[in-house]
């Protein structure tokens, strides 16, 4: 499945029309089929969709660890994830549904119950990381996102340990590259409590809560955290880091896990 596609455009450059070439972004709809009953449809780039589909169920809560799950078929022509789980529960029965998700941020999701679910269970981690390797990375993402160079048109986001990038994945979505990370990083058996996330979009309170759920104590962005997303943080124990970017950046919660050296 292509990432983009070529189509013709007319562009106005000092004021004069030229036809030319440009290259766009994919977006893909991904419908998700729980124990086969439709689920819920995705609107992302089409790519590593078995991480995306488990990402997703992992954030909605649906999937707590790869055991659960019984098969995964991605049929890319139609567009389906075919997730069967080992056991069915009440609680899933009563998502099924047909439902679609958008590439920007909203789900409908009750945003309070969502927050009352994680109970008060601050992170508590001894990561550390160094103030030069926060800028490194954020350099690295920029420098990997070779899509977002070719279009404009998407996200990325990193995990990393403290010494390097693990895992990579871009997409329209932001959210939908953070569950391709999430993904797999639940099929790789990779944990999260001692993970650095990277983003380059903006962390919406929606972004904090999926990272929330999965115990990351530090987030970086070089773009800007929401209000919301600085509360979170601060209730979660969460380090919150944004616009790192070129020899800077903003701490908006725990600065006790980055070190201070030189920039």
């Amino acid at each position: 499945m292509d990432k983009t596609k070529k189509i013709e455009i007319k562009r106005i450059k000092n004021n004069e029309i030229e036809l030319l070439e440009d290259t766009i972004i994919s977006e893909y709809p991904l419908t998700i089929f729980l124990n086969g009953e439709e689920f819920v449809t995705l609107l992302c780039s089409p790519n590593s969709l078995k991480y995306l589909a488990v990402g997703f169920l992992v954030s909605e809560g649906i999937i707590k660890n790869k055991d659960g799950i019984e098969k995964i078929d991605i049929d890319e022509e139609k567009g389906h994830a075919y997730v069967d789980l080992k056991n069915k529960s009440s609680f899933t029965q009563k998502l099924y549904g047909k439902r679609t998700v958008t590439t920007g941020c909203g789900k409908g999701t009750v945003f309070y119950n969502v927050l009352d679910s994680l109970g008060n269970r601050k992170i508590e981690s001894d990561l550390k990381i160094k103030a030069d390797k926060i800028l490194e990375f954020s350099r690295r993402l920029n420098q990997d996102s070779i899509l977002f160079r070719e279009t404009g048109g998407v996200h990325s986001c990193a995990l990393c340990d403290k010494d390097d990038i693990l895992i990579f994945h871009e997409d329209v979505g932001r959210h939908n590259a953070l569950d391709k990370i999430i993904g797999e990083s639940l099929l790789s058996d990779f944990k999260l409590d001692d993970k650095i996330l990277i983003s380059s979009g903006r962390v919406s309170s929606e972004m904090i809560i999926k990272a929330t759920k999965n115990s990351i104590p530090i987030i970086i962005s070089r773009s800007s955290p929401t209000n919301l997303s600085v509360k979170i943080a601060k209730e979660f124990n969460i380090t919150l880091i944004g616009f790192a970017r070129g020899n800077r950046m903003n701490i908006y919660n725990g600065e006790e896990r980055v070190l201070t050296v030189s920039l």
